[in-house]
């Protein structure tokens, strides 16, 4: 579904990514972690095409996609929920979800992936009416995936879904990420919560410093000693 071979990214005087290779397979949730600045978020972001590759190319269902611009990249269904959430705080929750939509026409099947949303996250529904800038911060995550899932991706990239929520919220979201999977989309999935993203992983990669340093399936890298000490706190 999505390859990426020797990219690399410079930030002015900068050498962020330096020749980042992974994949993702079709059906799989893939996982990157590491330590803050590693390069997880910049890679992202190049996939997209939101930051310039120095080198390197990325290909997408088959096709090369490195030199096409971000609105191409979204229309063909590779889409990005970022962190932070990004909601637009003074939208209701019902017209941020719209905006996720805003490259299609097809109106019945917008309805219908509108409707799907909101079996995902009932509590958006509760809340629809309500401005987006008032939910709590598991709402507002909830919200971003909502979002990102009307463009109708069929790779969604998601980065650190469960920054700063309380426990019980990140079981759920991680609870979500695994339905959204089973639904047919796959999932590249950033995340300092390592043990977490690595639970519903079918392989992941471990990023320092702008290269990619360990992979493996997420069993394995669960029980990898290396992992443990520097990311499981064990």
């Amino acid at each position: 579904m999505l390859e990426i071979k020797d990219l690399h990214v410079h930030y002015g005087g900068i050498h962020a990514l330096r020749g980042i290779s992974l994949s993702v397979e079709y059906g799989k949730i893939i996982s990157l972690i590491g330590a803050n600045g590693a390069g997880k978020s910049t890679t992202l972001k190049a996939i997209m095409g939101l930051v310039p590759k120095t080198s390197g190319s990325v290909f997408y269902d088959g096709k090369d996609i490195s030199a096409n611009n971000t609105k191409d990249i979204v229309k063909g269904g590779l889409i990005l929920t970022p962190e932070g959430r990004r909601v637009f705080p003074d939208l209701t929750v019902d017209e941020n979800i719209a905006l996720g939509a805003y490259t299609r026409k097809d109106k019945a099947e917008i309805a219908r992936d509108r409707k799907w949303v909101f079996e995902l996250f009932p509590r958006l529904e509760e809340r629809k009416w309500q401005a987006a800038g008032t939910l709590s911060g598991g709402e507002q995550q909830m919200l971003a995936v909502a979002r990102s899932l009307m463009g109708r991706p069929k790779l969604l990239m998601m980065d650190e879904p469960s920054l700063g929520l309380a426990p019980l919220i990140v079981k759920n979201i991680f609870s979500i990420i695994k339905e959204i999977n089973k639904a047919g989309v796959n999932v590249l999935l950033i995340e300092q919560n390592a043990k977490a993203a690595l639970e519903i992983s079918d392989y992941g990669y471990v990023m320092e410093t702008g290269v990619i340093t360990i992979s493996g399936t997420g069993k394995d890298l669960l029980v990898n000693d290396q992992i443990r000490k520097a990311y499981l706190g064990e």
